[in-house]
């Protein structure tokens, strides 16, 4: 197994985040929707946090799958904010999703939420327990919590053979930045053991296709 490359903490180049943003990414976005609700279905109502929020595609998705729901949607790179401002307001969710440009690591908040979702947050950052420690912080004991994350490959070459199989026709600046997060991604024994490190063994992990794995349950 490789070891892990850290890359940039933050998305912050203009072109790097529109990339982002305009990439197809219908179905892992609807996916981890559908998931939460499939395997929380008796949450239909209250204030639930995403971290690492991006360009608002999921924040967005999930306030019309549930409509009880408010989102706050938090992210470091200001250029992502902008981007999310923008399709919330094309979306008419202005009011009920609101936006922070903030660090998970200096994130506080008036209340705790009554659950949390992350896509794709945890390997940007260089230390992972910081990730699982703003969690239990920042929600409710007793929260339903769902996390998705990319998985890291046995190789350079396996990230590349992934990248070439699911971003061929994306703009070389995606698949460039999808390559380095697949090399800074954890695998699924280092996520259970960053659980355990901090009692969130209750929390199950899968790993459920050749790129990605989800860690859900209540976090206590």
């Amino acid at each position: 197994m490789m070891p892990r490359i850290l890359e940039p903490e933050v998305m912050d180049e203009e072109e790097q985040c529109l990339a982002y943003a305009q990439a197809d990414f219908e179905e892992e976005n609807q996916g981890f929707v559908d998931r939460f609700r499939e395997y929380f279905p008796d949450l239909t109502a209250g204030h639930v946090l995403d971290l690492g929020c991006g360009p608002g595609d999921i924040p967005i998705r999930f306030v019309r799958a549930l409509s009880g729901c408010r989102v706050t949607g938090v992210d470091a790179s200001p250029a992502m904010i902008r981007l999310a401002e923008e399709a919330v307001r094309k979306a008419g969710c202005v009011d009920r999703i609101t936006l922070r440009c903030e660090r998970l690591q200096s994130l506080a908040l008036s209340e705790p939420a009554d659950a949390a979702i992350s896509n794709s947050l945890l390997h940007h950052l260089p230390n992972p327990l910081q990730f699982w420690y703003g969690l239990k912080k920042l929600v409710k004991p007793g929260s339903y919590v769902l996390v998705m994350d990319l998985l890291r490959p046995e190789s350079p070459e396996e990230a590349q053979a992934i990248v070439d199989c699911y971003a061929a026709d994306e703009p070389a600046i995606l698949r460039r930045d999808f390559y380095n997060s697949l090399l800074a991604a954890f695998t699924e024994d280092e996520v259970a053991a960053q659980l355990a490190e901090l009692n969130l063994s209750r929390l199950l992990i899968d790993v459920v296709d050749d790129r990605h794995w989800v860690v859900g349950g209540r976090i206590y």
